[in-house]
């Protein structure tokens, strides 16, 4: 009689290592600007197949998007870049990024761990003697956060605030916790299926703004 595989053996997949911060900044700004974007209308995964991050999302911004594209280079994840045009009056372009599909179980594991690993370290309370690394990285992620908000959320400026509407309720808190990281009081107020987070105008934005602004670089059209 065969013997029966002892319990003990089934031993749970190991977790997968920590990204460099380096690596971990572009990859949680990156899951930042995918978790801005709903999917993409009748782009449903297949059976078994992981929801998020999606293989496919669309921006409505040719800046969010190529964003995301350089983002997704400096990962070592190629992406194709399809352009539509739409409209009758008034005129739009959708920007739909891909991911191939024998690059999607990187894409989605670096994405992942870059999003909980990001989000560990915003909410991990600073405590006296913490490494240089840590002091000078946390603050670059709160800045990422807050610019895939800027480039890919709603925008809701008023002459009083600048604000992003969000539907996803992690990424507001992220947003929360990053303008605090930066010095800035920030607020969030729940609207009609969606989050909007504001900060003050004068200092408080103009802080946000400069500390999320990228120097202008030359990027590729649609491939």
């Amino acid at each position: 009689m065969a013997r029966e595989p002892a319990l003990l053996d089934r031993r749970p997949p190991s977790a997968p290592p920590p990204l460099d911060w380096l690596t971990l900044a572009d990859a949680f700004e990156a899951a930042c600007l995918l978790r801005c974007m709903p999917p993409p209308a009748g782009a449903r995964p297949a059976r078994g197949a992981v929801a998020y991050p999606a293989p496919v999302v669309e921006f409505n911004r040719e800046d969010a998007a190529q964003r995301m594209r350089q983002l997704l280079d400096r990962l070592g994840v190629p992406v194709g870049h399809e352009l539509a045009v739409g409209g009758l009056r008034r005129r739009y372009e959708l920007h739909r990024l891909r991911v191939p599909r024998e690059h999607r179980v990187d894409y989605v594991r670096l994405l992942e761990t870059g999003w909980r690993q990001g989000r560990r370290e915003l909410f991990t309370t600073s405590v006296p003697g913490a490494s240089t690394a840590r002091r000078i990285w946390v603050p670059r992620l709160a800045e990422a956060a807050w610019r895939s908000a800027l480039l890919a959320g709603g925008r809701h400026v008023r002459r009083h605030i600048l604000g992003v509407r969000l539907t996803d309720r992690e990424l507001a808190a992220v947003l929360i916790r990053s303008a605090a990281l930066l010095g800035v009081p920030a607020e969030l107020r729940p609207g009609t299926g969606c989050f909007l987070v504001s900060v003050a105008h004068g200092p408080d934005r103009d802080r946000i703004l400069d500390r999320t602004t990228l120097a202008p670089a030359r990027t590729a059209g649609p491939a």
